[in-house]
């Protein structure tokens, strides 16, 4: 099929160049030949007069009209994928689907276990993809490389709807020897004592950017990548970890650990599940909506058990 001269079919060829910047990523990606995608690389720059990829070193790199391109043909595919190329019914007990969901460590933890249980039960030929928050996470949202994204409101996209799921407070966490953990945590004592922070990858942890709001330096003695970690790190010192506290309450079943309240003032995060605007209809991940939003209830209903 051709619109305004272009082979439609090359979109997909074009969309994996862009994305791989390599023709045999590409081909790979795609399930093509490597002839076969050099081929389609051929006719491509011909249709748009540029090199679009151009050899620099041992590496291909995007020419600018290439960079232009890139998120504009991602957007055309997710478009076609959410309005054609879906299914216009999901029925869960007979679906083998595949989702993919950007969590963090800290959603691993506390959500997704009990998101696995109900899945299981509602549609066991389901099957998820659980893959790491990166830095600008909204972009692999957008570019339809994940059907969901859970991540604090304050970070959401304003491009794409979301609903909060549930929200979290902060606490103070102590090894139980530590000569912090017998007496009263004064805002004083929280910001003279050593810390140990989150900065996960290249960003920046939701209680971190609320100190800096607040305009509170704390002293870092420690940083970690993962949300989980600082409770393991604090235990044998006399340090503090500022942690969410579902997850800090999970960590201290298993850990000699103290939980203290907050002693300066910290908003509570909301956390949020964010989809595609051009996905919002599909079935199948407003049913990963549902879902989420009854495993928060069950969530909260095992923690409330447990305590």
């Amino acid at each position: 099929m051709r619109f305004n001269k272009l082979d439609l079919n090359l979109l997909v060829a074009l969309d994996a160049l862009l994305t791989e910047e390599g023709i045999s990523r590409a081909a790979e990606k795609i399930h093509l030949s490597q002839s076969a995608m050099s081929n389609a690389l051929a006719r491509l720059r011909e249709y748009f007069d540029d090199e679009l990829l151009v050899q620099v070193g041992r590496k291909m790199e995007l020419t600018s009209r290439a960079e232009g391109l890139k998120d504009a043909v991602r957007d055309i595919l997710v478009r076609v994928d959410a309005t054609i190329a879906a299914q216009p019914q999901f029925v869960p007990p007979q679906s083998n689907r595949l989702f993919r969901l950007l969590v963090s460590d800290y959603t691993m933890m506390t959500l997704m276990p009990h998101v696995l249980e109900l899945a299981y039960r509602q549609a066991p030929g389901v099957s998820f993809d659980l893959r790491p928050q990166v830095s600008n996470p909204q972009r692999v949202l957008e570019r339809g490389e994940a059907d969901v994204l859970i991540i604090p409101k304050d970070f959401c996209s304003t491009e794409h709807p979301s609903e909060i799921l549930f929200e979290e407070s902060f606490c103070c966490v102590l090894w139980d020897r530590s000569n912090l953990a017998n007496v009263d945590m004064t805002a004083e004592r929280y910001m003279s004592a050593g810390h140990v922070v989150v900065h996960p990858g290249d960003g920046i942890a939701l209680d971190d950017w609320f100190m800096q709001q607040l305009g509170m330096i704390r002293r870092v003695e420690a940083s970690t990548f993962s949300f989980l970690s600082p409770a393991h790190l604090v235990v044998g010192t006399h340090r503090i970890a500022t942690m969410h506290t579902r997850l800090a309450t999970l960590a201290a079943r298993s850990l000699p650990l103290v939980i203290r309240s907050m002693p300066v003032t910290m908003p509570k995060m909301e956390q949020c599940v964010q989809w595609h605007k051009h996905r919002t209809w599909d079935q199948g991940i407003a049913w990963v909506r549902t879902l989420l939003k009854e495993a928060v209830v069950t969530m909260d209903g095992t923690s409330s058990a447990a305590a």
